[in-house]
């Protein structure tokens, strides 16, 4: 199925209009042609104080090469939705207590009313409301009203949750959400598109809405910044529109990613596997590579942040949201078993069709056996560099009694592939470097308790680790695939609970 250039514009020959991105599906379309509407039937339950878990996410067990499968070695792999879209605004309200506090109700009116419509499931939609520290710094400089978690008067940021490992470390009080920063790997080679430098995003607020059904995520989109009866629009300006998909390969067949890849003309997509999960081949759903149940919240953790046993923010996390451009033709020069080894590690020997490997918690690497690799292979792979600061150093019981052994991953992923160019849709075409040609390129979503976890994990994809360890490599070279990504965007977020997520604080201002 072939891709033209009206088919990517919706029809227009500059960059797209907000009410046209709002309401249109663009290419992704095809996504919903390429998948046959796959919607999966919605279970009755009530709703999660967390915004960020979806109920009714099937897991099922899949070969190496990434099809459903019960033999033995089967790895269980999680099924996202098919359809993801971020939107990222500045708000378009007063800063007055009361135009504040009016924002609040509107805002929480139109979610609810999409949540008595939609479950939080995939065949229904999920829906994340997340808040930038800027609109902490420009709307609630200051409480007013006293309450049972803060005295009146706290000013900003005395009310935001406080990481404790981070401030133990730092020697003074560190917040468990805190402005983006760059990494030591972001600046790319020549011949990456977006330029030099990683814009840091000032977003007041982003909300991320995931579902199977195309027309579920309209309706979302539309309902929150749309601008008619009913609709939130008039609270927002918004600075972008991000769309994409995942998955569609595990019951064989061409997966999303190729046929998109394929559909977009991008360089280097015929050597994407045909039921690949992702753009770069590799699953990275694995059920135990992800963070399960509760543990990304930013109070299950004893002892991480001062949000146990009755924060504010309870039953929230902190999300990190960036753009990266990806180099398939580069990464698929590479033969398969190069590729294997920078995204896992590079003394791992499979069959060429490996496409899923069990990463679970006997799995999990250490600082040593990286140090180890380094000094036989000159080189590590992306996963193992991230285990040492993303894993459970120790056995573990959560605030609520669970029990984690050694090696759990903490952080819970929900990126997506995407051809935006970078945004499907942008307010300032010139500054996001707009291009209505299709590209490969990635949203990456991840939910951590804190931001220093995600600062900690970025930094161990760049040899830095927490305890002062730096190891001797050539950051885009040896360091797993990151010679291949180029991030041009980055933003931190607080995912407040679900009962907090409009305007949160506005009531004690």
């Amino acid at each position: 199925m072939s891709l033209n250039r009206r088919r990517f514009l919706v029809g227009g020959a500059q960059a797209i209009s907000l009410s046209a991105a709002l309401g249109s599906a663009g290419i992704y379309e095809l996504v919903d042609v390429i998948s046959g509407r796959r919607v999966r039937q919605a279970l009755a339950a009530s709703l999660p104080p967390e915004q960020h878990l979806m109920r009714s996410v099937a897991i099922i067990n899949v070969d190496e090469t990434g099809v459903q499968s019960n033999a033995v070695g089967a790895v269980a792999v999680v099924v996202p939705p098919l359809h993801l879209q971020m939107v990222t605004a500045k708000l378009n309200v007063g800063t007055d207590a009361a135009t504040v506090r009016a924002a609040q109700l509107q805002l929480e009116q139109t979610i609810q009313s999409l949540e008595a419509n939609y479950a939080p499931t995939p065949s229904g939609l999920g829906i994340v409301v997340a808040w930038g520290l800027p609109y902490f710094r420009d709307y609630v400089p200051v409480l007013s009203q006293p309450s049972s978690y803060f005295a009146a008067g706290t000013a900003y940021p005395g009310y935001l949750p406080v990481d404790q490992r981070a401030s133990t470390k730092a020697g003074s009080t560190i917040r468990a959400i805190l402005d983006a920063i760059q990494f030591p790997s972001d600046s790319p080679p020549s011949g990456f598109p977006g330029g030099s430098q990683v814009r840091l995003e000032g977003n007041h607020v982003a909300v991320f809405f995931r579902s199977d059904s195309l027309d579920n995520i309209a309706a979302g989109a539309n309902a929150v910044f749309g601008t008619g009866s009913g609709q939130a629009g008039s609270l927002f300006s918004v600075t972008s529109i991000r769309k994409g998909f995942m998955g569609g390969g595990f019951t064989g067949g061409q997966s999303l990613p190729k046929q998109m890849a394929l559909s977009g003309n991008v360089p280097g997509a015929q050597g994407i596997p045909d039921n690949a999960e992702l753009f770069m081949g590799f699953a990275s759903t694995q059920a135990d590579s992800l963070g399960s149940g509760v543990i990304a919240n930013m109070e299950s953790i004893p002892g991480l942040t001062d949000q146990w046993p009755s924060g504010y923010f309870a039953h929230g996390t902190t999300m990190h949201l960036s753009h990266l451009f990806l180099d398939l033709q580069g990464w698929y020069n590479l033969k398969f078993k190069d590729r294997i080894s920078e995204a896992f590690e590079p003394k791992f020997k499979t069959k060429k069709e490996t496409q899923v490997v069990a990463e679970g918690p006997t799995q999990a690497h250490s600082l040593s056996d990286l140090q180890a690799d380094l000094q036989k292979y000159r080189a590590i792979g992306h996963s193992e560099s991230l285990q040492p600061t993303t894993r459970l150093g120790s056995a573990l019981t959560d605030n609520y009694g669970n029990s984690y052994p050694k090696g759990t991953a903490i952080p819970e992923r929900s990126d997506f592939d995407s051809l935006d160019n970078p945004f499907f849709y942008t307010a300032d075409p010139a500054l996001d470097g707009y291009s209505t040609t299709p590209a490969a390129t990635l949203h990456f979503v991840v939910f951590v308790p804190t931001s220093d976890a995600f600062h900690r994990a970025r930094l161990a994809m760049d040899g830095h680790y927490p305890d002062g360890t730096t190891l001797n490599l050539i950051t885009r070279t040896q360091a797993g695939f990151n010679q291949f990504l180029h991030t041009t965007h980055r933003q931190n977020f607080l995912v407040p609970p679900r009962a907090r997520r409009s305007f949160p604080l506005a009531e004690y201002l």
